[in-house]
């Protein structure tokens, strides 16, 4: 029988400040956009930049915790899952959405000198 897995670990900086949501049922829920980075040269020998802007969502305890930590610019390493979902827009449009909820987390506080080192 084949096993199927679900494992999502991403590192790079967040590129806001999260923000938090409470729900009705008391539940709490952190979201920030997480930037990866690779470099490569083209055709042409020239360096060129490939970024990738993951949304990340965190739920109770972790996104207590993350937002005492997190802040735009933080170099977060993550650990997670894929997770799909539907929801209608106030224009009553069903709208898919793709995130990354994030299980466990580590994060950094980098100078914006020290970022623009290692990005």
């Amino acid at each position: 029988m084949e096993k199927s897995i679900n494992k999502v670990e991403l590192s790079g900086f967040a590129g806001m400040n999260p923000e938090v949501k409470t729900l009705k049922n008391g539940s709490q829920m952190l979201r920030f956009s997480l930037a990866t980075s690779n470099s490569y040269k083209n055709r042409n020998d020239e360096w060129v930049r490939d970024t990738t802007w993951h949304n990340i969502v965190m739920w109770d305890k972790l996104s207590e915790e993350a937002l005492s930590k997190i802040r735009k610019g933080t170099f977060v390493s993550l650990q997670g899952k894929i997770v799909s979902r539907k929801y209608t827009d106030k224009n009553g449009i069903e709208q898919n959405v793709v995130e990354i909820r994030a299980l466990s987390f580590e994060a950094v506080e980098i100078s914006k000198k020290m970022s623009e080192m290692v990005a």
